[in-house]
């Protein structure tokens, strides 16, 4: 167990919706005026795989899962209802939720903007944002909220290994309803990648390096040293992606703003699913306002990593889940503070130690 959260939001990761705005614009002039570049990263593939966004997305999510205390999960049995919320919202509402309002919009509204081929990759990216809650972000949210950070940790420990036994079958599941083909081995395989590697990968360094230095050490001196290598590997990779993506951004601007919109509504609607269940529940509220934030913030390395994979780098499907990125920070940030407005609503469950 973590003793105290410490994590701070950083000026990259404060400004971080400007930061991927900026990469998306100098992918897309790169991609545009110098197209030699990404036609060379093009070559170095393996099993459909690009190694170099694959090597810039381990970077972003390797020092997340080093974050994860799994001996937390022991503790499961205690205050479960805020887990239970967590737990439900999380693999049983929000990725249909995600199907339901992505599908409305890009076939039923923005029928007359997007051809059925774009609406269903559209569609395809926010179910994969849908089905991937977040593993990493969210203990910064869980920080501006002055969430429980031990609990917090069980809540995303928890999340992440439900994450090796459901993400799979309901990504297959939900885009074969809507279409989409999905070779099984290729799902298989890019969650080994990019959620099993990384995961014992961060279990093995943080045992080693707490048996060697001491917890405080690893939480206060050993993490953060990794917190601007995963900034810039998100970064780098957007503009990886960008400079493949540039024609279809160039001849489709406002489908930046049209992909938003659901994603948005979504985001907004699983917060106050998860907020409001916690406080039916009579859960405290450093209990409540990180149950909310896992359920409303997406794993989006991981679906950006998996849309990469099946569909490779310049697919639209890929440019979904990047908006996903552009819009999660300040949307996040707005729930932060509409969360610790409303904290005095929990005033009266603070007695009740159940979580």
């Amino acid at each position: 167990m973590v003793k105290e959260e410490k994590a701070e939001i950083s000026f990259f990761e404060k400004n971080l919706t400007y930061w991927v705005a900026l990469c998306m614009v100098i992918g897309v002039l790169i991609g545009k005026f110098v197209p030699a570049v990404p036609a060379f990263l093009a070559k170095f593939e393996y099993a459909n795989v690009s190694i170099p966004i694959a090597i810039l997305i381990w970077l972003m999510i390797y020092p997340m899962m080093m974050k994860v205390d799994f001996a937390s999960v022991k503790n499961v049995g205690k205050n479960p209802k805020g887990l239970f919320v967590t737990w439900v919202v999380n693999w049983l509402i929000k990725p249909f939720t995600m199907f339901g309002i992505a599908a409305f919009f890009f076939y039923v509204v923005f029928k007359p903007w997007i051809s059925a081929e774009l609406a269903k990759s559209y569609l395809a990216g926010a179910v994969l944002l849908g089905a991937a809650p977040c593993t990493a972000m969210v203990f910064v949210w869980s920080h501006l909220t002055r969430g429980n950070a031990a609990y917090t940790v069980v809540q995303v420990a928890t999340n992440d290994l439900i994450i090796l036994i459901a993400f799979t079958p309901i990504v297959a599941f939900l885009l074969g309803i809507g279409g989409i083909t999905i070779p099984w081995l290729t799902l298989i395989v890019s969650v080994v990648l990019f959620v099993v590697v990384p995961l014992l990968g961060g279990v093995v360094t943080r045992n080693v390096v707490i048996r060697s230095k001491g917890e405080d050490y690893f939480q206060n001196a050993f993490i953060p040293k990794f917190n601007n290598i995963t900034i810039a590997g998100l970064l780098l990779t957007l503009v990886l992606i960008f400079s493949f993506q540039g024609e279809v951004i160039i001849n489709n601007p406002l489908h930046i703003v049209l992909i938003a919109i659901p994603l948005i509504i979504q985001t907004v609607l699983v917060f106050f699913l998860a907020y409001g269940a916690c406080y039916r529940l009579h859960c405290r509220h450093d209990v409540a306002a990180p149950a909310g934030m896992i359920g409303a913030s997406n794993f989006f390395e991981l679906a950006v990593a998996v849309a990469i994979t099946l569909f490779g780098a310049s697919s639209p499907v890929v440019l979904a889940t990047i908006v996903g990125v552009l819009v999660e920070v300040p949307v996040m940030l707005a729930l932060v503070a509409y969360a610790n407005r409303t904290s005095g609503w929990f005033s009266r469950f603070e007695a009740n130690h159940e979580g």
